[in-house]
């Protein structure tokens, strides 16, 4: 038997080679034809461009190639100012599916944007300015849900804008010196932070952009009209169809208001009947679920303790009188015909315990679908308040938080259902067994500008409701199958009082005190702040007694700062400049006293000022 394993060995490595090979091959080839396209006739790209099916695009550094350390994949493609005069073919480079930036500023490039451009799924950067490029914006643009800056300006756009407004994460959208016809870009104004669409041939009334924004963003659009630019708009005449759809909704409304009141009248009537039956079989119906539910717990303590991972869940979920439809699903496409009691029967693993609770990996479907299921107890919230809050979570979404599929709730404990995410946590990557070394500064900061992003909506989508992340650490960010990190357990813990002043005699005791009670959204800030540290020096939040926070304060302070980042990172040679830039924004989101901390937002655009520095300089090698 050992020997034909010895043998197959072999043959098992290079098949597995051999098949990962061919994937790289291919995405090889789709870029290589992107630049034979794009460079057509240029004189100056020689051997040195790489580019070219005998070397590999991370491995001998490409021109404007940029990998992550971690997967070996291209995540941006910055071709600046090359002079490059061929054709865009969008649909070779978005063979890369782990491309996250693309930059042809101020080229000579003409063709136009295509509609595989909806295959960058992860492109979060599109700089095409400064070309000939024509057309039409496809509608598949509005599929990028990642994407943060669009920058189209200067060339020969023409036609209408797509619809962007369910891109929630854009913050810059310039196609000024275009041709683009139509009404004002439908976009999400209150997250935009810059806009420029002048001197092109847009129409009709200027939408409300909350004050964020000028005269000059509109200005050479002679259709437009609206108080920002001083010319009012004309007003719409009613007209004799207009009347006739006013009368005929008016005559749905009253036959609406009376089927309406038909109903509250058979409601009535029907509490009325429900409450002169006698209560005995109700009674009767309650004694026999109770012992039925004790025998159920009786029976399975005394199993195995083989099956203990499994149990320890799901017997104490099913409590006295509850029914197994108290599953609560949500709407993600995951949770659809999930069941309570598909996951009492399902196998479980105990994949670690903490303060609040255990999280335990569960197995569907003969292991086709993978669930994470946490167990949390000893909760002082009442079951409709942790209904009202996983139910306003459902309703707010965000491509890098982690949604809940289902929840369950009972007066002893929670249940709350995730999709598996295989990849691990931020934790295990920087203190695991590889310690943090194949995870390089460029990979580091593109955590913490996703992580900032995602965290910087929540809070201002969940002001209102108070509802902040409540336990942000590094083991909460998690990774998905193309290691994009997400934030998981958002609201999953309660601010225990909403006072957040204390005593700062002393900055030892602002120390011993900054990171306040779960749940507020200046301890979430905190909680960022840390991350950024353990993102910086490499070091977890607790060692050997010591805290991360008050070592990197100490350190600063004497005024040896360079000695608190990761070594891996210097030897990888990471800028020192940017990385002492970080460390100010985590130096202010760790400040002893919560309210001279930044909010989320402002946290947000730094690190993204920060990571654009950061693609532009490596572009350039």
């Amino acid at each position: 038997m050992n020997r034909v394993s010895v043998r197959i060995l072999p043959v098992l490595i290079f098949l597995l080679f051999h098949v990962s090979k061919s994937e790289d091959e291919e995405v090889k080839r789709s870029l290589v034809g992107f630049m034979d396209k794009l460079a057509a006739g240029n004189v100056g790209r020689d051997q040195s461009w790489g580019w070219n099916m005998s070397s590999d695009p991370c491995n001998d550094k490409w021109i404007g190639v940029s990998c992550d350390t971690l997967s070996k994949s291209v995540k941006k493609v910055v071709l600046d100012e090359l002079n490059l005069t061929g054709v865009l073919d969008i649909g070779f480079a978005c063979k890369a599916i782990s491309l996250s930036v693309l930059s042809l500023h101020s080229n000579n490039v003409v063709g136009s944007i295509s509609e595989e451009i909806g295959n960058c799924k992860y492109l979060t950067h599109l700089y095409v300015s400064g070309n000939q490029i024509s057309g039409q914006l496809p509608v598949s643009l509005k599929q990028l849900s990642n994407l943060k800056r669009f920058d189209i300006s200067h060339n020969n756009f023409s036609g209408e804008v797509p619809d962007f407004s369910q891109i929630s994460g854009l913050i810059t959208f310039f196609a000024q010196n275009n041709h683009l016809t139509g009404e004002v870009p439908n976009l999400d104004f209150s997250h935009l932070l810059q806009l420029n669409i002048s001197n092109n041939n847009f129409s009709g009334p200027i939408p409300d952009v909350k004050g964020r924004f000028s005269a000059d963003s509109f200005s050479g659009n002679p259709g437009l009209c609206g108080e920002l630019v001083s010319k009012p708009c004309p007003p719409t005449p009613p007209s004799k169809r207009k009347s006739n759809h006013s009368s005929i909704k008016r005559f749905f409304i009253y036959s609406g208001y009376a089927v309406l009141g038909v109903i509250v009248v058979l409601f009535v009537a029907f509490k009325l009947v429900s409450k002169m039956k006698p209560k005995d079989d109700k009674e009767a119906v309650e004694t026999n679920t109770s012992r039925r539910s004790y025998k159920t717990s009786t029976t399975t303590s005394n199993e195995s303790k083989i099956t203990e991972n499994k149990s320890e869940y799901s017997i104490s979920s099913v409590e006295s009188g509850v029914a197994l439809s108290s599953l609560v699903v949500l709407t993600s496409p995951t949770g659809q015909g999930l069941r309570f009691e598909d996951l009492l029967r399902a196998p479980a693993e105990l994949l670690g315990k903490g303060k609040h609770g255990s999280l335990y990996k569960v197995m569907l479907d003969n292991g086709v679908t993978t669930l994470a299921v946490k167990r949390i107890k000893d909760w002082s919230v009442d079951s409709e308040e942790f209904k009202r809050r996983m139910k306003t979570l459902d309703q707010t979404s965000h491509p890098s938080v982690l949604p809940s599929v289902a929840f369950y709730c009972s007066q002893q404990e929670k249940l709350l259902v995730y999709e598996y995410q295989p990849n691990g946590s931020l934790f295990g990557l920087l203190h695991g067994s590889q310690s943090g070394q194949a995870f390089g500064w460029e990979s580091r900061l593109n955590v913490a500008a996703i992580v900032g992003d995602a965290l910087a909506f929540m809070h201002e989508e969940l002001s209102e409701d108070g509802i902040a992340h409540g336990n942000l650490k590094s083991t909460n960010i998690l990774f998905n199958q193309n290691m994009d990190p997400c934030i998981s357990e958002y609201g999953l813990m309660v601010f225990q009082t909403q006072d957040l002043s204390f005593d700062f005699q002393s900055s030892k005791d602002a120390l011993d005190h900054a990171a306040p009670t779960y749940g507020s959204f200046k301890a979430d800030i905190y909680g960022f702040g840390v991350i950024l540290l353990e993102l910086l020096t490499g070091k977890p939040v607790h060692t050997n007694g010591i805290d991360l926070a008050r070592w990197v304060h100490s350190v600063v302070t004497e005024e040896w700062t360079v000695e608190v980042f990761d070594k891996a990172l210097i030897s990888q040679g990471a800028s020192e400049e940017r990385l002492l830039n970080l460390l100010q924004i985590a130096l202010k989101c760790i400040n002893p006293n919560p309210y001279e901390r930044p909010n989320m937002n402002q946290v947000a655009v730094m690190i993204s000022t920060l990571k654009d520095e950061e693609d532009r300089s490596s572009s350039h090698p």
